[in-house]
């Protein structure tokens, strides 16, 4: 398997690990064997926390095209009490990035773009802070050093409000408007020396697919992703539009102790519409069948799926369990301290949305969880995660 040249050697050099190796017939292999899953015991848990305020949306568990567990919770919109349904639409944040990475890839595979190939080459950015040594590798694996349009801190609440006063959010409606925020600031590390989390990595990229596609980044992916892998319920649906069976996004407001008094919709707190980095709109059971159309190869070549996921980077190892977190091509990979991959997928999470989409490869099961309430996805996740490999 071919793997990036220098990127990848110094970026792990620290692991001291050779990368895993990807068997693609395991990725797509549906004779594992049946998973006595515990139904109650988890629709029991969620009911719970459903009940406290702390989960709403919808939660699949699939083995291959077998529902082990389906269900709805909370309300898709609580002003008129309607309640969320296992066909809710539901914004995904950072979780759309795989199909910006799915895209990138695609045009590799058209032999219009290399992995090699330097983001000057695809856009003008010769008077900014971007450097000429950044490739399309760089971007797809967050390894650029350049500087994001937010970054996360411990006062990120803070941060984000200064960020709406100084540039309105409702300004955001396609990629290239985010350019401003990031293009002319230093860059944070040397090109392809580490690993660190990056939004306008993909708002590059974005923008790569529209000059080298001549469409917007909307529509590419609604043809050559959302169409093919049979995502029909699944689009770029702005905030303050008007759609059809899709979940308005909820921010828990709390009083002096921590309890949740009262509601606000993310309206003014959300950007209103999708970017290449995240905010596309889709329902668990799409979702499964990106998954589907990923592992068994009708969205990319066998060397681009095999490329796809496979883990390029390392982001952190956990001290407790020396489980190693690695990020790919827009893909987050969970593996074991003898290196095998557990999981891949991504997470999302904005104000209002909370989401994560992950496949077990020796299990071949997709878990998705879809929520309209902000930070509610984690926890439950993981309790997820113990009943699948625990």
């Amino acid at each position: 398997m071919t793997l990036l040249p220098s990127l990848v050697s110094s970026a792990l050099a620290s692991t001291k690990l050779p990368l895993p190796k990807l068997n693609l017939d395991d990725c797509s292999s549906m004779s594992v064997a049946p998973i006595d899953f515990p139904t109650s015991d988890l629709d029991a848990k969620i009911v719970k926390r459903a009940r406290l305020h702390q989960f709403s949306g919808v939660v699949l568990v699939k083995q291959g095209d077998q529902s082990l567990f389906k269900s709805a919770y909370g309300e898709a919109n609580r002003s008129w009490n309607i309640a969320n349904q296992t066909t809710t639409r539901f914004r995904l944040a950072s979780i759309s990035k795989m199909f910006t990475a799915v895209g990138i890839l695609q045009l590799i595979d058209q032999g219009k773009l290399a992995l090699e190939t330097p983001v000057m080459d695809c856009l003008s950015l010769e008077e900014t802070a971007i450097s000429e040594e950044v490739t399309i590798a760089h971007l797809l694996t967050m390894t650029a050093g350049i500087a994001d349009w937010f970054t996360e801190s411990d006062s990120w609440e803070e941060d984000w409000a200064k960020l709406c006063r100084d540039h309105p959010i409702y300004n955001f409606r396609q990629n290239q408007d985010y350019l401003p925020l990031f293009i002319h600031t230093p860059a944070v590390a040397p090109v392809g020396q580490c690993y660190q989390y990056n939004n306008a990595a993909y708002i590059l990229l974005g923008l790569v697919i529209e000059t080298l596609s001549g469409l917007s980044y909307f529509d590419y992916v609604r043809r050559n992703i959302f169409a093919k892998a049979g995502m029909e319920q699944s689009d770029f649906l702005a905030l303050d539009g008007i759609y059809a069976n899709v979940a308005q996004g909820y921010v828990p407001i709390t009083d002096g102790k921590g309890a949740i008094a009262a509601w606000k919709t993310n309206v003014y707190s959300t950007t209103p519409e999708a970017a290449a980095d995240g905010g596309a709109s889709s329902t668990v059971e799409d979702l499964a069948r990106f998954s589907y159309a990923l592992r068994t190869g009708a969205l990319l070549s066998k060397a681009q799926t095999a490329a796809f996921l496979t883990p390029k980077v390392l982001d952190k190892v956990d001290s407790e369990t020396g489980e190693l977190w690695n990020y790919g091509y827009g893909n987050q990979f969970l593996l074991t301290p003898q290196n095998e991959v557990i999981r891949w997928g991504h997470t999302g999470e904005e104000d209002g949305v909370s989401c994560r989409f992950y496949h077990y490869l020796q299990q071949n099961v997709d878990v998705v969880i879809l929520a309209n309430q902000s930070w509610c996805a984690g926890e439950l996740a993981w309790d997820i995660h113990s009943l699948l490999v625990e």
